[in-house]
């Protein structure tokens, strides 16, 4: 509705002589000031040579004449015009939601395009901490909001296989006689990283062994470390997948260092004149770009991230077959690097380096501060999920919780985690409070879970007295929740236009409030209320919402809590 009334003020200010309008069609935050408003009087008074109130005057006939399913059209102010939609509006829109709930908030925007979003991207030998949920969590809600939009897209992890944080975790194999033999888990090798990391920087002679080690990774020359590299590649990989299981994410492939390297070793090696020598090594000269220098070959002549990603972006082509759009979702502690690596890979590769994308977006921290895989100081995902899960049964079982079971608070921890993780701005840093998040009274995952069960065991007893959801009798008001239904779609559109889940997440959280303030004072279960088939229906209507939205964000939503 909103975008049929943006053309309508566009062709109403076109009959005045302007033909490129700068207004805007917003929702009031009043709502007595309608369902909906336009500043285009205002905009462009000015340029008319007349009031803002005259110019909202002329525009009145065009509108309502455009309009027929705006019940009532008011100029406010000094020309602000403001739109109250028909009864019928928001009947239509609980019909829709009811009648087909799977595609509710959907459209066909992207219908065509193929869009490759990459994330997570944890390294083999270390530990999937905290961090990488938090990486996650925004990865996945852009491939969903892709998704809602039209999109094919197809979901990749670019994972570090190789290079020195391997080499130093093999030496850490070594020193803490970890063998393939023997067995080992994926929280020795995060034990085995940090001691090889830390005596690389703490010890000259044990440095030159890493490296030679390092040499030995890339070479495949030596039994012993092939073992070693195998073993512990085969099992940080199986660790993630556990992972991967718990947050909801099914990567469609699989890229590695081990891949990429030798690739992009040949394309700079091919390219001297953009990656010319310096010190023995090879480097991109950023200054000349307005950046900084990096390196993608190294003195020893081994490729470096940078090198490797050049040729990740043409894999990605190659395996995956065109695509119209490639996004790469990372920590903004890497912005910089990104910044010369795109303008590297223009100059071998424009085509991709032109439809390629990269989203950097803050951390997550706890009250203790930052952590660091390097020095060991970090916390496991997992056992972050299970103590947040702890909490959640714990909370649940205190208030009386229909389902106080492992899984449903599982279901909850994510809940709780991702929603910290999306609920303000991506490219901000965000602090993670357990007690906060795990709130059932709002601003949580939590309250919006709890909130979407409580629809479901509402709309059970109705139906044991017989009201089943119709929107045949409508009361001659909407409901104010009925007011935020009908933009859901459009909150859809717009978080992916500006890369900006968090607006699902405030957005859900309004739609939650304001059902349980509906809920408070309107019966549903009431056989004798000629209106509860219809307060039903929105019921139903918001459960569907809550369900579709919290897909989006990559939060399951139990059917009972």
């Amino acid at each position: 509705m909103k975008h049929v009334i943006e053309q309508a003020v566009k062709d109403a200010i076109a009959t005045l002589g302007i033909t490129e309008s700068r207004c805007v069609v917003e929702y009031p935050a009043d709502e007595s000031h309608g369902d909906l408003s336009t500043n285009a009087a205002l905009v462009h008074a000015k340029e008319l040579g007349q009031s803002p109130r005259a110019v909202a005057e002329a525009l009145l006939p065009h509108l309502t004449a455009a309009l027929p399913m705006v019940a009532n059209i008011t100029i406010a102010g000094p020309g602000f015009i403001n739109f109250t939609l028909s009864r019928a509006v928001f009947t239509k829109t609980v019909t829709t939601v009811i009648q087909d709930p799977q595609t509710w908030g959907k459209n066909s925007s992207l219908t065509g395009k193929t869009v490759i979003v990459e994330y997570t991207d944890p390294n083999p030998f270390k530990e999937f901490h905290i961090g990488h949920l938090f990486t996650n969590a925004v990865g996945e809600s852009i491939a969903r909001l892709f998704m809602v939009n039209g999109a094919s897209v197809k979901r990749v992890n670019y994972q570090g296989d190789v290079g020195l944080h391997v080499a130093h975790a093999v030496y850490g194999m070594q020193a803490l006689g970890l063998s393939p033999t023997a067995g080992f888990t994926a929280r020795d090798l995060g034990r085995a990283y940090a001691y090889g990391a830390t005596a690389y920087k703490n010890e000259e002679t044990v440095a030159v062994t890493i490296r030679d080690i390092n040499r030995h990774i890339y070479a495949r020359d030596n039994q012993d470390i092939n073992e070693l590299y195998d073993a512990g590649r085969r099992v940080s990989l199986e660790y993630f997948e556990t992972v991967y299981k718990l947050v909801g994410t099914v990567f469609d492939d699989y890229f590695f260092e081990s891949e990429t390297g030798p690739r992009g070793k040949a394309l700079v090696l091919e390219h001297p004149s953009v990656f010319p020598k310096s010190d023995g090594a090879r480097i991109f000269p950023g200054e000349d770009y307005g950046l900084h220098t990096r390196v993608f070959l190294n003195h020893e002549d081994l490729p470096t991230y940078e090198a490797k990603e050049l040729a990740l972006a043409k894999i990605k082509e190659e395996r995956l077959g065109n695509y119209d759009h490639s996004i790469i979702s990372t920590s903004n502690e890497i912005n910089e690097y990104f910044k010369v690596l795109l303008c590297a890979l223009s100059q071998i590769y424009p085509d991709l380096a032109n439809k390629t994308e990269h989203i950097g977006h803050g951390t997550v921290r706890l009250t203790t501060g930052k952590m660091s895989s390097r020095t060991g100081d970090v916390i496991a995902a997992i056992d972050f999920i299970n103590e947040v899960a702890d909490a959640a049964l714990e909370r649940m079982i205190a208030t009386g919780s229909a389902a106080p079971d492992r899984t449903v608070a599982e279901m909850v921890a994510i809940g709780a985690i991702k929603y910290t993780a999306l609920h303000g701005s991506i490219l901000q840093d965000s602090v993670f409070d357990k007690d906060r998040a795990l709130s059932f009274e709002g601003d949580s995952g939590p309250y919006l879970q709890y909130t979407h069960a409580r629809i479901g065991s509402v709309l059970e007893k109705a139906a044991g007295v017989g009201v089943t959801p119709s929107t045949s009798t409508p009361p001659p008001v909407p409901y104010p929740v009925e007011r935020l239904l009908r933009a859901f779609p459009e909150i859809l559109e717009t978080a992916l236009h500006e890369r900006a889940p968090h607006q699902v997440v405030t957005y859900l959280t309004a739609l939650a409030s304001a059902f349980n303030a509906f809920y408070a004072t309107e019966r549903i279960a009431d056989a004798d209320d000629k209106c509860a088939p219809y307060k039903a229906a929105v019921a139903s209507a918001v459960q569907t919402t809550l369900k579709n939205g919290l897909w989006v964000l990559g939060i399951p939503a139990p059917e009972r809590m």
